[in-house]
C-alpha cells in the first residue's frame, strides 16, 4: 500500500509545478479538482478520483505530448493503468473516462466548448473532438458514465490561479483507505 501512495506523492513532488499549457500548477489543479468533489458532497472514491485524474500527465512526459508536438499520450489511460491494481474500479475507472467525457459534454452541450481553457482546446482536438452519435450511446452504457461526467465538470472547473490549495498531505488518509479497500477486495 504504502508503495503505490509515496509513488503519487513522488510525482507530485516531482511534477507538480508544471502546467502542462494552463494557468495553474498540477498540483493546484488536483487539489481544486479534489475540492470541488468534497464540497459537493461526493463520495470518497470520487474525491480520490478528482485528486489523481491527470496522474498519467507524469508518465513519461506525457503531459507535454500535446503542447509540444501535437500529440495525445492519453494520459486518461496511463493514469489508469498505473492506479487500477491498487484502487477500487470507483476510482479508476472516472480517471480512465475523463477525457472521453469532455468529447461528450461537446457533443451534448452546445454551450460547453466555449469554456474549455486554450489547453483543454488543443488536447480535445488531438482526442477526436465531439463524439458521434454511436460513440454518446456507447459513452451513456459506461457504468462510471455519471461519474466521468461529474469528474470532468470538476476538471474543467478546477483551473483558479488564486485558489488557496489544501495541502496535498491532506489527502494522504484518505488515498491509504481507498488503496485498502481495492486490497481487501481482491481477497474477498
Amino acid at each position: 500500500m504504502a508503495d503505490v501512495i509515496d509513488l503519487i506523492f513522488n510525482l507530485f513532488e516531482r511534477h507538480g509545478l508544471d502546467r502542462y499549457g494552463e494557468d495553474t500548477t498540477q498540483l493546484s489543479h488536483a487539489l481544486q479538482c479534489a475540492a470541488l468533489a468534497r464540497s459537493s458532497g461526493c463520495a470518497d472514491t470520487l474525491v480520490a478520483a478528482a485528486l489523481l485524474h491527470d496522474i498519467g500527465q507524469f508518465v513519461d512526459d506525457a503531459g507535454l505530448l500535446a503542447e509540444r508536438r501535437g500529440v495525445d499520450a492519453r494520459h486518461e489511460d496511463l493514469g489508469h493503468a498505473m492506479l487500477a491494481a491498487h484502487f477500487p474500479t470507483a476510482v479508476v475507472e472516472p480517471i480512465r473516462l475523463h477525457v472521453a467525457a469532455k468529447r461528450y459534454l461537446c457533443a451534448v452541450d452546445p454551450d460547453y466548448a466555449a469554456t474549455l481553457s486554450a489547453a483543454s482546446h488543443l488536447s480535445l482536438s488531438l482526442q477526436g473532438g465531439a463524439m458521434d452519435v454511436a460513440e454518446r450511446a456507447a459513452f451513456e452504457r459506461e457504468p462510471f458514465f455519471v461519474e466521468a461526467v461529474t469528474l470532468r465538470r470538476f476538471d474543467d472547473g478546477g483551473k483558479a490561479t488564486d485558489a488557496d490549495d489544501a495541502d496535498l498531505a491532506s489527502y494522504r488518509g484518505l488515498l491509504e483507505r481507498m488503496v485498502v479497500r481495492a486490497d481487501a477486495s481482491l481477497t474477498a
